[in-house]
């Protein structure tokens, strides 16, 4: 049974880059390709690809993990033996912590048969190779916040943006200063206090 994968905070990390590599196992090609992937429309994009690139290939089996909860997976055989290919393609995504990963590894059949614990081995092998010629790149959820404070107070409010990594998505002035700030979740109750301290609760929060 496969099992939602749990990210803390919606903080996550998926690929930088795509990655390729390619394995054989007795006279069969396993060509592993991982890449990134926001929604399925793309996925079904990448899929369509790689059928017509290895358009003579045996079999296009897949897995993949969506979302920052990764919540949103699947693992496809593509004709291998129940359980054989998406499985081991899954847990290496799975292994490395991902989401918004897909990885299709293509077979071209050399003429034996592997049996079904030769061929998990050599599609985990292929995904995992393929994820470890990518990079990674790390998503941070973000948070909105508006906060309004007097005019005076605009020198602490800005340093303190800055020392949190807060960023001032727009900015509007009457009789207070309005900013409407973009920060990762995880340091957005740092922000608050912060702004809070440093005004001595001269700003308000929307």
């Amino acid at each position: 049974m496969l099992f939602p994968m749990t990210v803390t905070r919606g903080d996550y990390t998926t690929l930088g880059a795509h990655g390729r590599a390619e394995t054989k196992v007795q006279a069969s090609r396993f060509i592993g390709r991982a890449m990134p992937v926001h929604d399925r429309a793309a996925i079904e994009s990448a899929l369509a690809a790689l059928r017509k690139e290895y358009h003579d290939a045996t079999h296009h089996c897949y897995a993949y993990r969506l979302g920052a909860a990764g919540d949103d997976f699947r693992a496809h055989d593509d004709g291998e033996p129940a359980g054989s290919a998406g499985r081991p393609i899954l847990a290496a995504i799975d292994h490395e912590g991902l989401s918004d990963v897909l990885i299709v590894v293509t077979r071209y059949f050399g003429g034996t048969k592997l049996g079904v614990g030769g061929l998990m081995k050599a599609y985990g092998a292929a995904a995992g190779a393929a994820l470890a010629s990518a990079p990674r790149l790390k998503m941070f959820a973000l948070e909105e916040i508006e906060v309004s404070f007097p005019h005076e107070m605009v020198g602490p409010v800005m340093h303190v943006c800055s020392a949190t990594g807060a960023n001032i998505a727009s900015t509007d002035y009457n009789g207070e200063v309005h900013l409407h700030l973009e920060i990762r979740t995880s340091r957005a109750d740092a922000l608050r206090a912060a702004l809070l301290d440093r005004t001595r609760g001269a700003v308000s929060f929307k």
